[in-house]
């Protein structure tokens, strides 16, 4: 299923707003098919580092590779921000595989369907930003990000990964704030306290 999102990506402009990187678990970013298996995690930056091009991620033994990204809570993804390899190590090909136990292996790549098959922009010299359909992205909690199709065919070389979006913070039921357990009450919510300390300063009626 080709998506339109490669038709409208842009280059980015502005600052971080909505950027996901604080909740990637990039301790536990991996590859398959990686010169050196630990680059995988090195095309996770901050943003102020995002066009950096001293570490990246190359594929091995041919073009095709896998990053697998978990989240450390829930997210829901609006888009992806790639910065690729320019000239022959350009990938042309995307698919993306959503809230997989363990990273996608090459040989059931083509048997599963993946949740976003795109093709890449070549000749992008910054970071581009390929907007998703935010319902197929809405609870996601890892990512396995297939890069193939070189422009040269041997080898992929990936700078920068990230995602803009937003957390999905689980509330209780019922509830607008954090519920905090109080074992006494000087453990209770600040704004509980305020309200009793208000209530026993009202003036009582003779």
């Amino acid at each position: 299923m080709e998506s339109e999102a490669s038709s409208n990506a842009s280059q980015i402009v502005g600052s971080n707003t909505d950027n996901l990187y604080g909740v990637i678990d990039r301790d536990n970013v991996h590859g398959l098919n990686l010169t050196v298996p630990e680059d995988a995690k090195e095309t996770i930056k901050p943003w102020d580092e995002r066009e950096t091009t001293e570490k990246f991620a190359e594929s091995n033994v041919d073009d095709q590779l896998v990053i697998h990204i978990p989240f450390a809570e829930n997210v829901r993804i609006k888009s992806v921000l790639l910065k690729l390899g320019r000239g022959e190590v350009t990938p042309r090909r995307l698919r993306v595989y959503a809230n997989r136990a363990t990273i996608i292996d090459f040989s059931e790549a083509d048997d599963v369907q993946p949740s976003l098959n795109i093709s890449l922009l070549e000749g992008e010299t910054g970071v581009t930003e390929y907007p998703l359909r935010m319902a197929a992205f809405s609870s996601i909690n890892s990512l396995s990000l297939f890069f193939s199709n070189s422009v040269g065919g041997d080898s992929s070389r990936i700078y920068y990964i990230g995602f803009k979006g937003e957390t999905r913070v689980v509330r209780k039921e019922g509830s607008n704030k954090l519920e905090i357990p109080a074992a006494n009450a000087a453990d209770a919510p600040l704004t509980d306290r305020v309200q009793e300390r208000a209530a026993a300063q009202q003036p009582t009626a003779k």
